[in-house]
């Protein structure tokens, strides 16, 4: 699976990425971290959550981060857009909640946000509809975004779907919400 998006331009979106947060405190201080820690206290031998990198996201990483397990799956056998073929990239945090912060990964960087293409192919911010194993009161209590951390998430995706795997995968999950009638909670 090859990607549109370099190298530098990842690299460019993690920096602006850095400078925001979804609120102007830790909100892992309201959840003890839930999002990074989830897991590791049913079953201590058990791997935190983990998550997928984006297409090309993978370049930022050397695959031997202490702090990271790495697992790659094709993409054919997940619930990936069609054009996805090959290697996808799985990563699991070893060390929750303590990571290197800038280097997290994207979808760590954008939660509880995701983007959703309306009917009009119009792109919109919303609250985080995938089932979760744990509550978080951002979603929950539907506490108030950084207005500059929305706006960074938004222009961060405007550029993410020019890649053609990436609006792809933006499509099928806004037609999988759309068809499954999900409440979605627009933000931008």
């Amino acid at each position: 699976m090859k990607s549109t998006i370099r190298k530098s331009t990842y690299k460019a979106i993690y920096r602006l990425l850095d400078m925001v947060s979804p609120v102007d405190y830790d909100c892992g201080t309201l959840c003890g971290a839930a999002c990074c820690t989830c897991g590791k206290d049913e079953d201590p031998d058990e791997m935190s959550l983990g998550i997928y990198l984006l297409p090309g996201e993978e370049k930022l990483f050397d695959g031997n981060e202490e702090w990271l397990d790495w697992t790659s799956e094709y993409a054919e056998d997940y619930d990936f857009p069609e054009s996805w073929t090959g290697k996808v990239h799985f990563i699991r945090c070893k060390t929750p909640p303590v990571c290197p912060r800038k280097q997290r990964p994207l979808q760590c960087r954008f939660f509880p946000l995701e983007p959703h293409l309306t009917e009009d192919n119009e792109l919109r911010l919303i609250l985080n509809t995938v089932e979760l194993p744990y509550k978080c009161p951002l979603i929950t209590e539907k506490i108030q975004l950084t207005p500059s951390f929305i706006q960074a998430t938004y222009t961060v995706w405007k550029r993410l779907i020019t890649d053609p795997l990436i609006y792809d995968l933006v499509v099928q999950d806004s037609e999988d919400r759309e068809y499954d009638g999900k409440n979605l909670i627009f933000v931008k």
